[in-house]
């Protein structure tokens, strides 16, 4: 909300007291909406999944969000695919197959092979979920019959957060988990009352994600968008194995290189493709000249 407050002020500033306060109009709010139940179903499958998986298993596997962000952006928005961008998503999803190949000996001990896998296949599920969500935001943005601002983005992000946040309290609700949220907070090793600013400051730092996230889409791409969230992958890795001292198998070490380095291959493909076209620019000025 402050953000929308400080991006109001800036426009009345610029624009006047005739100023717009609400620029979303039906169509974009209407698939706002959509897309932020489809986020809400996608945070129930994250965190089911997520809870039942090592913090560097369940990263590795978010890792394939990628795949499915190019599959349905080449469906919905036909980007241009370089051979680097192929290689990427290939070693990507690759990555991530080396890390299915021997998953049931990092399951923890206290949980069934049942309860692993569907965690194992929950997160899946919620990678493929949001990687189909990128596209489709950068799909609204094209089809929408209105100037694409960040101001509207940002618009477009709170209905989407809103609509979430809904379906996941009505979820919350129906299941109990409000009464569970005192009994955690109870048991919390770090105290009470820090439990509930992890749960703030958790809340903040995801806003801030999604926000990054349309931006970059309103920016440039939901495939760029796709690329820079896998990027995280060795920073969530090292900090599982550092502060909760998890397991590292080889297929975790193989899925890791694999991983940074498709990462490598795209940003080096895109600086590689900049490069040409910037070249070619400076060639076609100097024939004019």
């Amino acid at each position: 909300m402050l953000p929308l407050v400080v991006s109001y002020l800036y426009r009345r500033r610029k624009e006047g007291p005739g100023t717009k306060l609400v620029l979303i109009k039906t169509p974009v709010l209407l698939a706002s909406i959509v897309l932020g139940v489809l986020t809400g179903v996608d945070d129930f499958l994250y965190a089911y999944g997520v809870a039942r998986l090592p913090i560097s298993t369940s990263a590795l596997i978010i890792s394939t969000q990628l795949a499915f962000t190019a599959t349905f952006a080449f469906i919905l928005v036909k980007p241009k695919f370089t051979p680097f961008t192929i290689n990427s998503v290939f070693l990507l999803t690759l990555a991530a197959v080396v890390l299915a190949l021997h998953t049931s000996s990092d399951r923890p001990a206290n949980e069934s092979k049942l309860q692993y896998f569907l965690g194992f296949f929950m997160t899946l599920a919620a990678s493929a979920l949001y990687g189909f969500v990128l596209p489709a935001i950068e799909l609204t943005y094209k089809k929408a019959k209105q100037t694409i601002t960040y101001s509207l983005v940002m618009e477009s992000q709170m209905v989407m957060s809103f609509s979430a946040t809904v379906f996941c309290c009505i979820g919350m609700l129906f299941h109990g988990d409000f009464k569970a949220i005192p009994r955690e907070a109870s048991e919390y090793t770090l105290g009470q009352s820090t439990y509930y600013v992890v749960l703030v400051l958790n809340a903040i730092l995801w806003q801030l994600f999604f926000m990054g996230a349309v931006g970059v889409i309103f920016s440039a791409s939901s495939l760029l968008s796709g690329i820079l969230i896998a990027t995280l992958l060795p920073v969530t890795e090292s900090l599982a194995v550092v502060l909760y001292h998890e397991k590292f198998q080889v297929e975790k070490a193989i899925s890791l290189v694999l991983s940074l380095w498709g990462s490598l291959n795209y940003f080096y493909g895109e600086f590689h493709e900049n490069s040409k076209v910037k070249k070619q620019k400076q060639d076609t000025e100097t024939d004019v000249a």
